[in-house]
């Protein structure tokens, strides 16, 4: 069984900063790839910003520059720092992990039960 429990979505003004955190526990072998993702009412979910293992790092050219994905590999934690925050920023903020359970087992992917984010005067 594996969870990921995400926090730190808020109500924040236009310029304002907010920092996600997502935390997977449970059964886990080794963690690959882990990514935010967003979706706005009436929207597809979409890709924020992604960090592999490796370290590479890919974002949605909408918040290249102001945002910055991170990882903390002893606490299996991956956070989006998230600065200048705009209105077209709200949206409910998804977590996706990629990761084994056990030496031989597939690499599965994960998703987080989202946290509101909403940015507004």
């Amino acid at each position: 069984q594996v969870q990921l429990a995400e926090s730190g979505g808020a109500l924040v003004q236009p310029g304002g900063s907010l920092r996600l955190s997502c935390a997977a526990s449970g059964s886990i072998f080794s963690i690959y790839g882990m990514g935010w993702y967003r979706q706005a009412p009436g929207k597809q979910r979409e890709l924020v910003a992604a960090l592999t293992s490796g370290g590479s790092t890919n974002y949605a050219d909408s918040v290249k520059g102001r945002f910055t994905i991170s990882r903390d590999n002893r606490k299996n934690t991956v956070y989006l720092q998230m600065n200048s925050l705009k209105p077209e920023d709200t949206a409910v903020y998804y977590c996706n992990t990629g990761l084994r359970t056990s030496s031989s087992a597939p690499i599965r992917y994960y998703w987080g039960q989202g946290t509101q984010v909403t940015v507004s005067s």
